[in-house]
This record gives C-alpha cells, structure tokens and sequence, in this order.
C-alpha cells in the first residue's frame, strides 16, 4: 500500500519555502543526500529540458527517448537547484538579491 505524501507547499511561496519543501521532499523520499550525485542527476535533468524543448519547437529527437514537457523539465531542474543549494546552506532568494546588485552595476553589451 503505498503511503500518501505529507507534503505542502504553501500558495505564494518563496523561495525559501521552495528550498524548505525540497529539503522535506528528500526526507520524506529518502533521496541520496551526496551532493556530488545531486550534480550528476541536475546534469541528467538539464539534457532532458534540452530534449522537451527540440520536441517542443519540432527539432528531430531520439524516437525512442520518452521526452516530459518543458514544464516539468524545468521543475526537475529547479529541485535539483534547489537541493544543491540546501547542501551548501545557501540561502537562494539572498543569494539571488546579492548578485543582482552585483549584476546591475556590469554594463551588458547588447547583441545585435
């Protein structure tokens, strides 16, 4: 029988309750806490974002590959993001304001 999840994300979240939810996720999972393979499997995540979006805008994929929508590719992603983070205890949403102060001061060569 399987168990039901006691997982809840509150409406409007942020990100540190993003980060808490991933960190309760894992536990409740009992997901492999080594970072190293958290890297390796975020790596895997990226390649099957890249697949979903060559489906999504009709670039030839592998037949055989069995291909998730963007969406979801990209909530794959940001767990992984999102566990790493928690590895390092670093809190994103400062982390993020922090450099974007550093980011607003850089002069951004536009392309043309």
């Amino acid at each position: 029988m399987k168990k039901q999840s006691k997982l809840f994300l509150k409406n409007n979240p942020t990100i540190k309750d993003f980060q808490q939810y991933v960190l309760d996720l894992e536990k409740e999972r009992d997901f492999n806490q080594e970072i190293f393979e958290n890297c390796l499997q975020m790596g895997e995540e990226v390649g099957e974002l890249f697949k979903a979006i060559r489906k999504n805008i009709n670039m030839s994929i592998d037949s055989n590959s069995k291909i998730s929508s963007v969406e979801e590719e990209l909530v794959d992603v940001l767990i992984f993001v999102l566990a790493i983070a928690n590895r390092f205890n670093i809190d994103l949403e400062k982390a993020f304001r922090e450099k974007e102060e550093i980011n607003k001061k850089r002069v951004w060569k536009k392309n043309k």
